[in-house]
């Protein structure tokens, strides 16, 4: 779970909680916990950051998700009600996802939630010893309509089935959302 981040692993949860506590206040990044309805705890923390309100241009990141958040729906719906945040509630017209080039969960999940893939950015940082290329991902406005329609059908109760499963995968209706973005290198 540590391994992309440029901190942790933590020794035990008092440090854990130490380093949380630490960047609790910070206005860049701004923190937030992930937490469960269903278990009335936090499971993960997210958080927006390099915000440039001029632009119009905000990012997520710090995606630290429990073994009991990954892959969930609850884990889906955080990621959407940030991104409703972005558009919708402050008006923003993009939304950037960089990750770990060698991150290939994280990869899979912002083309999942609809990201479009824009390039690696070679040896972009050194984090925890090692060269990092960051691979840059995004959503812009003129996506958003397409993609919170996704979402509503995705999250709609009829779309699992009576064991929780969904019926429509939403990698298949973001999919086709961003083959629909033109590839600016080639036109």
């Amino acid at each position: 779970m540590w391994t992309y981040l440029p901190y942790g692993p933590f020794e035990d949860a008092g440090s854990y909680r130490d380093w949380l506590e630490s960047v609790a206040g910070n206005q860049d990044p701004i923190f937030f916990a992930i937490i469960s309805q269903e278990r009335g705890r936090a499971l993960g923390l997210a958080a927006f950051l390099r915000a440039q309100p001029s632009d119009g241009s905000i990012e997520v990141g710090h995606l630290a998700f429990s073994p009991a958040l990954q892959g969930t729906t609850p884990a889906t719906e955080a990621m959407v009600l940030m991104m409703t945040t972005v558009f919708d509630d402050l008006g923003y017209r993009r939304y950037e996802w960089k990750c770990d080039g060698l991150n290939a969960p994280s990869r899979r999940a912002a083309l999942r939630l609809g990201f479009v893939y824009e390039g690696t950015f070679r040896q972009a940082s050194v984090v925890k010893g090692r060269n990092r290329d960051t691979a840059w991902f995004s959503v812009i406005d003129k996506d958003w309509p397409l993609l919170k329609a996704a979402f509503q059908k995705w999250l709609a109760p009829e779309n699992f089935d009576h064991g929780g499963r969904q019926r429509v995968a939403l990698s298949d209706m973001t999919r086709r959302i961003s083959e629909r973005v033109p590839d600016v290198a080639t036109d």
